[in-house]
């Protein structure tokens, strides 16, 4: 079930992105690949070390209850996944942040 946000600088190909971090998500076998959702966002203004190279980061959202091992495994299966991809002078980064089971409300029409 994560939710798996790409924020990323708008000249790399959020496809790509895209299919990387569900992969990266499949690799951490914490979820099945129909659980997965994706999504991205380019930023047209952004900044890096005080340069514009660029970026991706990602934000993959998680129901409460997993282990700090198991979220650091999601994160670094991610990021593995994000950097075979080679991108050049590119910063790479992945956060985990849970999501609390009682507040969580969902609605599939």
């Amino acid at each position: 079930m994560p939710h798996c946000i790409v924020e990323h600088s708008p000249n790399l190909d959020a496809n790509i992105l895209l299919d990387a971090v569900c992969q990266g998500a499949v690799d951490s076998a914490l979820f099945e690949i129909t659980d997965i959702k994706t999504r991205a966002s380019a930023f047209e203004h952004f900044q890096t070390n005080a340069t514009q190279n660029e970026f991706v980061h990602v934000v993959v959202k998680i129901l409460s209850g997993r282990s700090l091992d198991q979220q650091a495994q999601l994160s670094q299966s991610v990021l593995s996944r994000l950097k075979a991809l080679n991108l050049v002078a590119t910063s790479l980064t992945v956060e985990v942040v849970e999501m609390q089971r009682d507040t969580y409300a969902k609605f599939t029409n």
